[in-house]
């Protein structure tokens, strides 16, 4: 999939039916069939008959498939890494409080948009994933990256152990995060009555993050 653009001018002249309702319809369909079929699978014409409009009215207002792609990354993506980011800013150089706010951050972003997971899932680790390079070049150093050097600022000075990668380290919180709520579906099914939701799993991964299961290796 071509590199996600700039936004495009609306093409003037055309009738608007709906105005920002219908536009929000769109997104929300275009992300209700990119996360249950993908984005490569995923037609305009597939997407305008979810949100109950013609082929032409989505064409008027995102041109074409990768415009549409650009602007849902913009309007819904980013707000969630925003919301992220800006939880790990306030944070300041405290690791703990560093590793709170991204547990906090990621899951409350979940929270607010549950889509998340899976098109992580199907669009960022699938090969082929239409979102993957969005990651690596827009959201990697809004988040990913930006967590790592702090991390390995606090191994400088001391305040995680040697032996602990920062780059491993934020794919390990990745790890308590993400995975669990794209897994969710699954694990309610093998564990009956076990609540698997954001605030759930943000309880559990603050536990563990700050109590470990108190295992000791064994004696050198």
């Amino acid at each position: 999939m071509a590199a996600i653009r700039a936004p495009r001018a609306r093409t003037p002249g055309r009738p608007v039916t709906g105005g920002a309702d219908v536009r929000e319809r769109l997104l929300d369909a275009a992300l209700a069939c990119f996360v249950r079929d993908g984005i490569a699978a995923t037609s305009l014409r597939r997407i305008a008959i979810e949100a109950g409009v013609t082929p032409a009215m989505l064409h008027y207002y995102f041109g074409d498939k990768e415009q549409l792609l650009t602007e849902l990354a913009q309007e819904r993506i980013a707000p969630a890494v925003t919301r992220v980011r800006e939880s790990l800013l306030a944070a300041g150089d405290d690791i703990h409080a560093l590793v709170v706010a991204f547990v906090r951050g990621m899951m409350r972003s979940i929270e607010a948009s549950p889509w998340l997971p899976a098109l992580w899932v199907r669009e960022v680790l699938a090969e082929g994933g239409g979102l993957r390079d969005h990651l690596v070049n827009v959201i990697g150093p809004q988040v990913p990256r930006m967590l790592a050097e702090r991390f390995a600022a606090a191994r400088r000075r001391g305040h995680i152990p040697r032996d602990v990668d920062p780059a491993l380290l934020v794919t390990s919180l990745v790890g308590m995060t993400m995975f669990p709520a794209a897994g969710a579906p699954v694990w309610m099914r093998m564990f009956p009555g076990k609540t698997m939701s954001p605030r759930a799993i943000e309880r559990h991964a603050i536990a563990m993050l700050e109590h470990g299961l108190g295992l000791e290796g064994p004696a050198k």
